[in-house]
């Protein structure tokens, strides 16, 4: 895995990958999946994100799937295209990829919740992690019904994941950064989990 990075000689570099990343993930698939079937604006319903999840809630399956595979996708290829200029390149893009996605320059800075993308990042950076990652997040989903939930127990768990996995400490501190991230992006459905009026997986927004 990468050693330290010296930013002295390597930051021009780094703000280019930090900079592609970002413009890749702030592609808003979910928007775009939507607008191309007719749905219209998919921030007009549910929660008004622009995820899977709420997608799903337009009673389109295949939708939400495909805006799952993309927005993962676009976070991985962040990754993988940015390795190309070594490991060091693609800690950096992956990062910004996520960020993009939160608070895309498209849409005002306001974007989705960043699980999909970020389990897309981790899955291209390590996949053992990824993969432990992906099967955290099935189990609560499957147990609990919440994706939100789901999603922020499976993204807590990426820093102990790449700690025993791999032992790596950049991977640790890449994935703990954006863990914090996403649960400040989640802040709403944590309160709504707590009171116990978060949505369930499948169950369509009322309010």
């Amino acid at each position: 895995m990468p050693d330290p990075i010296s930013w002295s000689h390597a930051a021009p570099f780094l703000i280019a990958a930090l900079v592609g990343g970002y413009l890749l993930g702030s592609v808003p698939f979910g928007l775009v999946v939507t607008k191309l079937a007719g749905l219209g604006d998919v921030r007009s319903i549910g929660s008004g994100n622009i995820g899977a999840t709420n997608v799903l809630r337009t009673g389109r399956k295949d939708l939400a799937f495909a805006t799952l595979v993309l927005d993962g996708g676009k976070g991985a290829a962040a990754v993988l295209i940015a390795m190309l200029w070594g490991p060091d390149m693609a800690l950096v893009a992956g990062f910004g990829a996520v960020v993009g996605h939160l608070f895309p320059v498209w849409l005002k800075f306001k974007g989705g919740k960043g699980v999909a993308t970020t389990l897309g990042v981790i899955a291209a950076l390590a996949w053992p992690v990824g993969i432990a990652c992906c099967v955290t997040w099935l189990l609560v989903a499957a147990a609990a019904r919440y994706s939100s939930l789901a999603g922020l127990l499976s993204l807590a768990s990426a820093p102990v994941f790449s700690w025993y996995i791999l032992g790596d400490l950049q991977m640790v501190e890449l994935t703990a950064a954006i863990a914090i991230l996403i649960w400040f992006k989640h802040h709403e459905n944590i309160l709504r989990l707590l009171k116990g009026e978060e949505t369930k997986i499948g169950q369509k927004k009322t309010e």
